[in-house]
């Protein structure tokens, strides 16, 4: 990611609920095709704190199949897709597995990159350590309210990309992008060569090519998995994504 965005492209990442129908694993090829430079899989998890309606019922989709953390990281081992994934899930979801045992069959998956929002900055040390250990990259976040020398902090120890949270709630389709995000954007590549992205409420390209403007790219969840909930199926949801990349490299 670091290398494309050196060169001059602005990266996007999109999301899918692993589960959130028998044919998940087709979102994922077809999300690399259209143009995507990772993936971030949400696991799904029955107390999903920091997602919006459209992610908890794609959760609640998913675990009512009977979708389980093994299960996924079977599918992802099967699965070779042609660019990084990293997995979003929850504390409880890590720790009860024990964290250098999820990190590891992470790893053994073909899983790049962790994401983990619900564990502060401040108790972040023994899950980065063991997460380094095993290979994969643990994305940190950041916000809009989050004090200017931890913002620093964040940006330094962050692995992979620096995931830059756009409001303060949960995520969620949003009409706009407000003034404090894209500060936020601004003042975290300030503090360091990883890549900084965006999420939380993008859901155009004109949304994503404005966020990249002031970061290095974006992360888009809530209005893929709404289309997704509705029916759409990999070609069609891709096309989404496509002309996401297309507003990115426009603009």
């Amino acid at each position: 990611m670091r290398r494309r965005r050196d060169a001059g492209r602005s990266l996007l990442v999109p999301y899918v609920t692993a589960g959130i129908s028998a044919d998940w694993t087709d979102y994922l090829h077809a999300y690399a095709d259209a143009g995507a430079d990772a993936i971030e899989v949400g696991l799904p998890f029955s107390d999903p704190m920091l997602d919006g309606a459209t992610i908890q019922e794609a959760s609640h989709r998913a675990l009512s199949s009977g979708t389980t953390t093994a299960g996924v990281l079977a599918r992802l081992a099967g699965t070779p897709v042609a660019v990084p994934l990293a997995v979003m899930t929850y504390a409880n979801i890590v720790f009860r597995h024990g964290a250098a045992t999820f990190c590891d069959r992470l790893a053994q998956a073909g899983v790049a990159g962790l994401i983990v929002p619900d564990v502060p900055y401040d108790e972040v040390d023994e899950l980065s350590t063991v997460a380094t250990a095993a290979g994969v990259e643990l994305v940190l976040l950041a916000s809009p309210v989050t004090a200017p020398t931890r913002l620093r902090r964040i940006a330094e120890r962050s692995r992979g990309f620096v995931y830059g949270v756009t409001v303060m709630g949960t995520t969620g389709e949003r009409t706009g992008l407000s003034d404090s995000a894209r500060a936020l954007g601004t003042t975290l590549r300030g503090h360091g060569s990883r890549p900084v992205l965006l999420g939380f409420g993008i859901s155009s390209p004109g949304q994503a090519a404005l966020a990249a403007g002031s970061a290095d790219g974006v992360v888009v969840a809530s209005s893929l998995m709404r289309e997704v909930l509705a029916g759409r199926g990999p070609r069609e949801v891709a096309g989404t994504v496509a002309a996401l990349r297309a507003g990115l490299d426009a603009g």
